[in-house]
């Protein structure tokens, strides 16, 4: 039976990266909340140069019947966040489905490892393409909606904690995450008179595929001072989720903080880096 209680009971909320990882925690975890969902991914890879595996068709899948089986009702597609047209098609597609669009999460993102003077035009180009370019165009797609609907609305974009502090081995990712800052803060200002508010988030060491212990041990293992640049988690955060793989945080541990962002909780949070991270930050 559908949820009929959740505190976002009648919303609709879009989420990018949503086949797999921190975005389908967020979705699943936004129907529970009583949403309707809009859940899109590539689920293919975007460059050889991200070399964990893509999420695929099946992974979207897998979400929606999720969705589903909570009983709410999902919209999900194959979308590449580079693609503007596509992004505005699938909106225009929920808005008709579902009659409205309030809560974005602009989650989807890659990664991938190398010091700035080393990589190639293509390795660079891509994290910033998918991660800065890719989220300005998921803003462009689903604002106008939000503010057509008439109804306020929530936009959540998911950073990294290297989006508030340098990460040697990967500063183009730093840089895209920092980026986000700035559309968040700019965007929060320009969406406040129709009563949407921005924040972003700021997640560290969470259990999903991007995380690659391998590679990253490599990077320092040909360059020990870069650990120092990425602390321990202090502790793990106590929840339902379960802890993540070998101490790192678990998709649903975040998606806790998205769901107090898109709900009425939140109501006078915009225009805030919120970070995720158990404390790691401070060191």
């Amino acid at each position: 039976m559908p949820n009929t209680e959740g505190p976002l009971q009648g919303q609709v909320a879009m989420v990018t990266g949503a086949a797999r990882g921190q975005g389908r925690a967020h979705a699943l975890r936004l129907a529970r909340e009583g949403a309707d969902i809009i859940a899109i991914d590539i689920c293919a890879p975007v460059s050889e140069t991200v070399t964990y595996p893509a999420p695929t068709p099946a992974d979207l899948d897998e979400t929606a019947k999720a969705i589903s089986d909570i009983g709410r009702q999902v919209l999900a597609r194959q979308v590449d966040i580079r693609d503007l047209a596509a992004l505005q098609q699938v909106v225009a597609d929920g808005v008709a489905l579902f009659g409205r669009l309030d809560i974005l999460v602009a989650n989807a993102g890659v990664l991938s490892w190398a010091r700035l003077f080393e990589m190639t035009e293509e390795q660079f180009d891509t994290v910033v393409g998918v991660n800065l370019n890719g989220t300005w165009r998921t803003i462009r797609a689903a604002v106008p909606a939000m503010i057509e609907a008439g109804n306020g609305g929530s936009i959540i974009i998911v950073s990294s904690s290297a989006g508030l502090k340098a990460t040697p081995g990967n500063g183009h990712y730093s840089a895209s995450k920092h980026g986000l800052v700035g559309l968040t803060n700019s965007l929060a200002l320009e969406v406040g008179e129709y009563g949407i508010r921005v924040n972003s988030i700021h997640p560290y060491s969470v259990d999903t595929p991007m995380i690659q212990p391998e590679a990253m041990a490599t990077l320092f293992g040909e360059h020990p001072a870069f650990l120092h640049s990425f602390p321990p988690v202090p502790y793990q955060p106590a929840g339902g989720h379960g802890d993540g793989r070998n101490g790192f945080m678990s998709p649903g541990q975040v998606s806790d903080i998205v769901a107090w962002l898109a709900g009425p909780a939140s109501a006078t949070s915009s225009g805030n880096q919120i970070a995720v991270d158990a404390g790691a930050l401070k060191y």
